[in-house]
This record gives structure tokens, sequence and C-alpha cells, in this order.
């Protein structure tokens, strides 16, 4: 059974990823198993051009971005599986965790994070129970997201980007998904507070 698999290789999620994945050398990380299921073909990025997002170069494409980003998970973090071409049909709860079925193959999960778009065309069984309208949108774009509580929706699922109700910003969508990497972290560490920096002085 993996300890997380995140759902969705868009910014969010691969936030999330790196995060978990550069705290690979505290203690209470060292022994978990981290997966990520890249599907993107829904990402908003795919048609995105950035000019007023910290830390990016101007005129980046969100395709690039896309692209550079899981590599750059990989090459990092190799211990966090991305799992390819594959596509969450349901996330069922089992003992423990959670049952998630792809169009491929089946995986167990004691945590889900859910990173995909906030669009009405979400189809995941299982989840369709939190949908609500999104908060933060204009009705008539007709968004949903999961109902939740600063990330968190119910006990081993947490929700990150637009579909936890935040608006469409690069920054924003990437915050939240470090947000939610945090929490994990701290959870794994018995509740106390805890991050994951890198330092030029280390």
């Amino acid at each position: 059974m993996l300890d997380v698999l995140i759902i969705g290789g868009g910014v969010s999620g691969v936030s999330c990823a790196l995060v978990l994945g550069s705290a690979h050398k505290k203690a209470f990380v060292q022994d978990k198993s981290i997966s990520i299921v890249t599907h993107q073909k829904a990402s908003s990025l795919q048609d995105a051009i950035f000019y007023n997002a910290y830390g990016i170069e101007s005129g980046k494409l969100g395709a690039d971005l896309l692209v550079e980003t899981t590599q750059q998970l990989q090459q990092n973090y190799p211990h966090i599986t991305q799992i390819e071409d594959e596509k969450v049909l349901k996330v069922i709860a089992i003992e423990n965790g959670f049952e998630i079925t792809t169009n491929k193959n089946t995986y167990s999960s004691k945590i889900v994070v859910v990173s995909i778009g906030s669009s009405n065309l979400f189809d995941i069984e299982g989840l369709q129970q939190y949908l609500e309208p999104h908060q933060k949108s204009l009705p008539e774009k007709n968004r949903i997201q999961l109902q939740n509580k600063d990330h968190f929706v119910t006990e081993g699922i947490y929700v990150t980007g637009t579909l936890a109700g935040h608006r469409s910003q690069l920054a924003i969508a990437a915050g939240s998904g470090a947000a939610v990497a945090t929490d994990i972290l701290t959870l794994w560490n018995n509740g106390v507070e805890t991050h994951s920096h890198d330092s030029v002085r280390k």
C-alpha cells in the first residue's frame, strides 16, 4: 500500500510531490511510498503563457512547464513514482486507506491528494458526494470544487488547486500543493509542525 497517491500532474499536484520528495532525508519520511498520476491532458496549463508568475521566466509556455516540472521531479526525487498515461476513474474507501482504479490498473494508498482541475466534467466515482459549486468562480462557468476545510476533505483525502476552491493562478495553485504537502509531513511527524526547506548553508 502506498502512503500517498497524488492524482494530477499539473501545478498543484507536482508542487505537492516536489515538497514531499524534498523531505526524503527526514527520518519520518524515509520509509514512505509516494506516487503521482501525471495525467495532464485536461490541464489548463496546456494553453497558458506566463508573464506574471513569480520565479517563472517571462513568456514561458504552460505546455513546456508541464514537461519540465515532471522532469525536475524525476531528476531530483526519483523515489517518487510517476504513473503516466493513466486516468483515475474511482477512489473507494477500504480498510486503512483507499483503492484507486485507473483505466489500466488498481492501486491502494493510505492518503489520496486530488489535484485535478475544477471542470464540471469531474467524474471520479467515490468523490462525487463532496462536489459543490466553486465558491470563487463566476456561476456561468459552472466550475466545481470538493468540499474541504483548508484542503482537508475527509480522513485520508486532501484536495489542491482550483478544485480546493482557489482562483486559477499558477502561484496560488503551487502554494496550495505545497501547503498540503506540509500538512502531510506534519501528520507523519506525529502532529508536530514541520516543512521542507533547502538551503545553501546545508
